[in-house]
């Protein structure tokens, strides 16, 4: 029997945003979140990498999604589509 989650990954180009999705992006989520403050806007854009390692418990891989823009990996990885 396959499980709820396993059930979905298989839709050509779909991503399902799952509880488990949403729990390995948590940390992702939360820095997107903190991108609502123009303070925190202007922090990361001065140094992206520094904003990161600082503010956030994001994995290497998360981090490296976000300096690269790719929405599609941050998806992956547990981002939430209307943060990112």
């Amino acid at each position: 029997m396959k499980s709820y989650t396993a059930e979905f990954d298989d839709i050509p180009g779909t991503r399902v945003f799952t509880a488990s999705r949403a729990k390995a992006g948590y940390e992702l989520n939360q820095f997107c979140m903190s991108l609502m403050k123009e303070a925190n806007r202007k922090r990361f854009k001065e140094n992206e990498r520094a904003y990161l390692d600082a503010t956030t418990k994001m994995s290497e891989e998360q981090k490296q999604a976000v300096l690269d823009r790719d929405y599609n990996k941050m998806i992956d990885l547990g981002g939430q589509i209307y943060f990112l």
